[in-house]
């Protein structure tokens, strides 16, 4: 007998190695395509603008929630204090680089009474908090110190700085995340502050 006969089919030397090439390139090719979806994504990410993300809470009347107000300062802050007329709530901190630069317009949209803008100091130490408000100034009506981040977790706090537009309903109207510009204050926020501002209850 042939020695190539005594070889089952199954065990033919062509089958052989195809079967173990195609498990080859099934265990290379799926890490490859995961890495290249995250890549993808991660790519996606680098071109998004950061201010563009929505926020679930839009149109949701703004968490329940009371805090204590910085220190040396008074009143603190609670949901209730939201209610009745259109108002702003910042977001800021005094370890936050970013807080610095929009906090000139907050100064300058506080002396001219446009709109109570109330302040919620995030993940801050009480004393920092304090000497940061009295170098830079007091843009705020009301503050609320939230130490540990967790009235911030239920407002859907992604950083700082950011600032929250609340209508009369005392719902949350809009979003703005990073420094608010000049050009973000003319363009967007006061324009929505005028139009609520027109709104019933």
């Amino acid at each position: 007998m042939n020695r190539l006969d005594a070889i089952k089919p199954e065990q033919s030397p062509e089958a052989i190695p195809a079967t173990k090439g195609h498990k080859l390139r099934l265990s290379m090719l799926l890490p490859l395509s995961v890495f290249l979806l995250i890549a993808v994504l991660l790519g996606m990410g680098l071109f998004m603008d950061p201010k563009l993300v929505p926020s679930p809470l839009i149109g949701k009347p703004v968490p329940e929630f009371s805090l204590q107000p910085v220190q040396g300062r008074k009143p603190g802050l609670a949901r209730q204090d939201l209610m009745g007329k259109v108002s702003m709530v910042n977001v800021f901190a005094s370890w936050c680089v970013a807080c610095r630069q929009e906090h000139p317009l907050l100064m300058q949209l506080s002396r001219q009474g446009v709109i109570p803008i109330h302040g919620l100091n995030y993940k801050d130490k009480p004393q920092e908090a304090a000497d940061w408000l009295d170098s830079l100034g007091d843009p705020y009506t009301r503050t609320g110190a939230d130490l540990d981040g967790r009235v911030g977790i239920d407002w859907g706090v992604y950083g700082v700085p950011e600032t929250f537009i609340i209508d009369k309903a005392g719902r949350i109207a809009y979003k703005h995340i990073g420094p608010i510009a000049q050009k973000d204050w003319e363009e967007t926020l006061q324009p929505l502050i005028e139009e609520l501002s027109t709104k019933d209850l």
